[in-house]
């Protein structure tokens, strides 16, 4: 059960760090590294985990070693207002959209895409400007990651908590 809120303290923040560079690490391998017991780093990270601070765990693969060799993003403008429950209902059904947001200004929504190649991703920007209230997208290719240890390059060693 979320507790809105919640603060952490500099061992929150000493623990969430290690376990994004390596969530793997064992709460002994932690403890080590911070200066608390396993059973104490247990504890703190089960209170993350019931307070939604962690919300899971998982593996990150880089894109390429799948065959995933296009990377955009797309921008989408909508005819009319749509709402955003209709868009991420749309987004669920293209699993090569790997994240998608609405934000503020001209597009409603943009979409990163990944895509085995230019014909996939063709493929995909067809099936996304078929759906009846999209009225315009515009793409942009990656060409490379300025910032290669971001998740959107496709590594586990981003951390943007503040030690």
């Amino acid at each position: 059960m979320r507790r809105h809120g919640t603060v952490l303290d500099d061992l929150d923040r000493k623990i969430l760090t290690a376990l994004i560079a390596d969530a793997r690490a064992s709460f002994k391998e932690i403890g080590l590294a911070i200066g608390l017991s396993a059973p104490a780093v247990k504890r703190r990270v089960d209170r993350l985990r019931e307070d939604e601070v962690i919300t899971g765990f998982t593996t990150v693969v880089t894109p390429s070693a799948l065959g995933w060799h296009t990377e955009a993003y797309v921008e989408v403008f909508c005819e009319g207002a749509a709402p955003p429950k209709r868009l991420a209902e749309v987004v669920r059904n293209h699993p090569e959209i790997q994240s998608a947001v609405t934000v503020t200004g001209r597009a409603d929504a943009i979409l990163h895409i990944r895509a085995l190649d230019v014909e996939h991703f063709e493929d995909v920007l067809e099936r996304i400007r078929a759906e009846s209230f999209v009225k315009e997208t515009h793409s942009f290719v990656v060409l490379s990651h300025l910032l290669p240890s971001s998740p959107e390059a496709g590594s586990g060693r981003f951390s943007g908590i503040n030690e």
